[in-house]
């Protein structure tokens, strides 16, 4: 596939990504008579993922986040030339959701809406984290989250995987990893994601972005050098 239209599988797996990820968030959980929550949220991110996998994986690889792309270049998955485009094409996705999902959002008259008021589903710490969690808990949780989540990518995608199976397995992951950390911050390990929706949050959001650029690729990087040694051959004794 030529780059273009690798970029162009990233922007809309990216756009899909934040508009159904972040849309659930800011209009479905907080429906008074729908009311998703957690656990329909966690599952939203998962699905994204799992049916662009499918759709666009065979174009682009489906990175969908900028962490992610830097896992597979240290991880040895991934040119370096392609880096740059994949990036910028992912956050103008990621944007571009954020856009749409603003326009939607703020269609509800009234203050029963309150999107403004939760933060447009912007990733935070300190008093803007959904639990209060410190800033110190977001760091750990955001490189944490996002090593397991280039483990399992790096794992799922490995020639020697079951064929066929890596978007389900990839997709739950991301499943999982909401569960576990949206209480802490409104879970980002993507900075696309995070900046999607900063952009339209401003303020604080865009103040804290920083963190949820710098956390999730440092677990990307730390991930892709721990699965060069672990997913290595090991030579044969004598050898």
């Amino acid at each position: 596939m030529g780059l273009s239209k690798k970029i162009g599988a990233e922007f809309i797996g990216t756009f899909w990504l934040v508009l159904g990820g972040c849309g659930s968030a800011v209009i479905s959980a907080a429906f008074p008579d729908v009311g998703i929550g957690l656990l329909g949220v966690a599952l939203a991110f998962g699905l994204t993922v799992l049916t662009m996998a499918f759709a666009i994986g065979h174009i682009s690889g489906c990175h969908l986040n900028p962490a992610v792309s830097v896992g597979l270049l240290v991880g040895g998955r991934f040119p370096a030339s392609e880096l740059l485009p994949y990036v910028i094409a992912q956050v103008l996705g990621g944007i571009a959701a954020g856009c749409v999902l603003y326009v939607i959002a703020s269609g509800v008259g009234g203050a029963e809406s309150g999107f403004e008021t939760a933060g447009f589903a912007s990733n935070g710490y300190g008093e803007h984290s959904p639990g209060g969690y410190s800033f110190t808990s977001a760091l750990v949780c955001e490189i944490v989250m996002t090593f397991m989540f280039l483990v399992v990518i790096l794992g799922a995608t490995d020639q020697r995987a079951p064929a066929g199976l890596a978007p389900i397995a990839i997709g739950l992951c991301l499943t999982l990893i909401h569960l576990i950390s949206i209480p802490v911050t409104n879970t980002s390990v993507n900075p696309a994601r995070s900046t999607g929706v900063a952009v339209i949050e401003g303020g604080w959001a865009l103040s804290q972005l920083w963190l949820f650029w710098v956390a999730p690729i440092i677990g990307a990087a730390l991930a892709g050098l721990f699965y060069r040694w672990l997913g290595s051959e090991d030579q044969a004794a004598g050898s």
